[in-house]
């Protein structure tokens, strides 16, 4: 197994000893890191700070799985810059569209997670690696990066029409695919941001 790259092992080291801090400092950290609702004790750090935060270990767990399988390859390739702007990209997106439905909805609840980083680095995963298999834990079933991204997709997007003040922001995650997917039209000179060719790096 190659070794993590540098930024993908500093986000699982930083989101692991921010949770045992969170563990034993109890509810004023949440109350000014987690990102809650505009007008329910919203904070301007908040669209940050919330992704280094986790309900449960298993929580924490899967995302950290995440983002060592997917985070890890698209480190490699994009090298650590690139990487740092597309989860950031997908970390506010998700915030962003998180703090919309909640006031869509009028919902009085925190959100907490790394989620919306990681479905921004699954959707990068497909589109870089759309022909790679993937074996999810659940269903265990083989598939296609791409088929797998568009899968996790549409379960989101049902979910969150479904039970949209549910325990679990499928509306972040969707948030955070796009947040990826308008990261990767900026880099290639893509619509909405111009013609112009590829960026640099």
């Amino acid at each position: 197994m190659p070794p993590l790259p540098p930024i993908t092992q500093a986000l699982i080291l930083a989101n692991v000893a921010i949770f045992c801090l969170d563990y034993f400092l109890g509810r004023w950290f949440t109350q000014l890191f987690a990102l809650w609702p505009l007008g329910g004790g919203f904070l301007p750090w908040q669209p940050v700070t919330y992704a280094f935060l986790h309900g449960s270990i298993g929580h924490l767990f899967f995302n950290m799985l995440g983002l060592w399988m997917f985070g890890a390859e698209l480190e490699r390739v994009w090298g650590s810059r690139r990487f740092v702007q597309f989860y950031a990209a997908g970390v506010l997106a998700a915030a962003l569209a998180q703090l919309l439905v909640a006031l869509l909805l009028g919902s009085p609840y925190p959100t907490v997670g790394a989620s919306g980083g990681l479905f921004a680095l699954l959707l990068g995963f497909g589109v870089l690696f759309p022909n790679r298999t993937i074996m999810p834990l659940f269903p265990p079933i083989p598939m296609k990066a791409r088929t797998f991204v568009m899968v996790f997709g549409g379960l989101e997007l049902l979910f969150g029409v479904l039970s949209p003040t549910g325990g679990v922001a499928h509306f972040a995650h969707l948030g955070g695919m796009l947040g990826g997917w308008l990261m990767l039209r900026y880099w290639r000179g893509q619509p909405p941001f111009g013609g112009r060719g590829p960026r640099r790096r």
